[in-house]
Formats: structure tokens, sequence, C-alpha cells
């Protein structure tokens, strides 16, 4: 038990910047808090004390604003970073190494009592402020749920999910989940600017604009060259011909964020 607090002291201490000391952490941490007392409900439930289990995990909402239901599985070294207003379900199962954020949803969308009605987070699980995960399906480890997210369907392992309802973003690296340890990278709230679908669109748009604005420009000066060697530049070159390249894409794409 000692080894356990232990480990998720270290696990506080190791993903959150302001945590100064072990014992700020043991006093301040409302998402330790948390954790302790659902293990404490947890074996309550486990053990057939349902009544006793239900008011464990009320007396924990009640002091951390977390809501944890005591069939709930919870896995090792899990965060709940500010965590205010998190609501996990009875069937729900969050694994290894998981960063959960405040206003997060671990949600189920059916009413069938004994059904598997909650999602799953494998391991290093991300995920961020606001986050809806509704269902019974499985979240890959060490995939990323963006801030406010609505996500209604399995996320494959590395994935990144944005927007409402949620898009799956692909992996860009070889960090999935059989990479080592030293290669994942922790991603406070889960998204950055590289996730963004809606940013990378435009870039790509804006990239496009630009390269065809230099062909452009490049086919009108060949054509003028090829005009005044025939002496006919009235001819085929109009007076509005863009000669000249005027479209700003790196302004563009530093309001876009890049």
């Amino acid at each position: 038990m000692f080894q356990r607090l232990r480990s998720d002291i270290q696990c506080i201490l190791d993903r959150d910047p302001a945590a100064r000391s072990a014992w700020e952490v043991m006093t301040c941490y409302p998402g330790l808090h948390a954790l302790v007392l659902h293990r404490l409900a947890h074996g309550c439930w486990t053990r057939g004390f349902k009544w006793l289990g239900r008011f464990v995990s009320n007396i924990a909402r009640w002091l951390t604003g977390i809501e944890i239901h005591p069939g709930a599985v919870v896995g090792e070294r899990v965060f709940f970073d500010h965590a205010m207003g998190v609501v996990v379900g009875e069937t729900a199962e969050i694994g290894d190494g998981c960063t959960i954020y405040q206003g997060v949803t671990l949600g189920g969308t059916s009413l069938y009592k004994g059904a598997k009605r909650h999602p799953t987070l494998g391991r290093d699980v991300v995920v961020s402020a606001g986050a809806k995960v509704l269902g019974g399906f499985t979240v890959g480890d060490g995939a990323k749920i963006g801030s406010n997210a609505v996500v209604l369907k399995p996320v494959p392992a590395g994935a990144t999910a944005v927007g409402i309802p949620a898009r799956i973003l692909p992996q860009k690296d070889a960090a999935g989940p059989g990479a080592a340890p030293a290669a994942r990278t922790f991603s406070a709230y889960g998204v950055t600017l590289e996730d963004d679908p809606v940013g990378q669109t435009l870039k790509g748009l804006i990239g496009t604009a630009s390269t065809q604005e230099h062909q452009i420009t490049l086919l009108w000066q060949a054509i003028e060259a090829l005009s005044e060697r025939g002496g006919r530049r009235g001819d085929c070159v109009p007076d509005g011909a863009a000669r000249c390249e005027n479209f700003e894409a790196e302004k563009l794409n530093a309001l876009v964020g890049k």
C-alpha cells in the first residue's frame, strides 16, 4: 500500500511542475486523495459491501470534487490533475500512467445493467480538460484526447482525438504502444499546435496557394519573354497579368500559428 502511494506521489512530482515536495502533494492534491479513497471504496465494492463502497465514494466526491464509481478500475500512477468535476463511471477502466484533467467524463451511452457501458483507457493516455469519452470502447495506449472533445468511438494507440464529435488524427512518430518508455514524451493537456486539424488544413491550403501563385508567375514571365522576342508583348500578356509574387504565405502561417 505504501509503495503504491509513493509511486502515486512520484508520478505527480514528475508531471506537475507546480509540485514542490512530497509533503505538499500528500496534503494539498485532491487528485491523490480521490485515488486513496477510491481504493478503499473499490475494496469494499469488490468484497460485496456495495452500500459502503458507494458511501465512501460519495464522501470522496464531497471532499475532492472528483466522482469515481467504486466499481471502476483505476491503475497505478494515475494523475488526476486539478480534476474538479471529473466523473468516472462504474464499468470504466483506467490504465497505468494515465493523466486526466478537470471536467472529464468517462461515461456511458447505454442503460443496460451489467453491460460494459463505460470506456477503457490504455496505458499513458492523456484526457484533456472538459473531454467526454462516452461508450464501452477502448482508447489505446499512449493516445491523447483533446480539450472538450466528445469521443464516441475507439481511439487507436498513439493517436489523437479532437473535436465534436472527435476526429481521429493518426500517430506521427514511432513512439507507439510498443515503444520504449524513454521514447514517450508527456504532453500536458494532450494536444499541441501540431495536432490541430484546422490549423494543419489551413497551412496546407496556404502552401498550395503559394505554390500555385509561384507557378503562375513563372508562366507569365515565360510568356512575356517569348512575346518580347517576337515583338508581340501586347497581344500575349494582359495588362493585369501577375508577373511577380504578392502572396504573403509567411504572414498567413504566422496568423494560423506556425
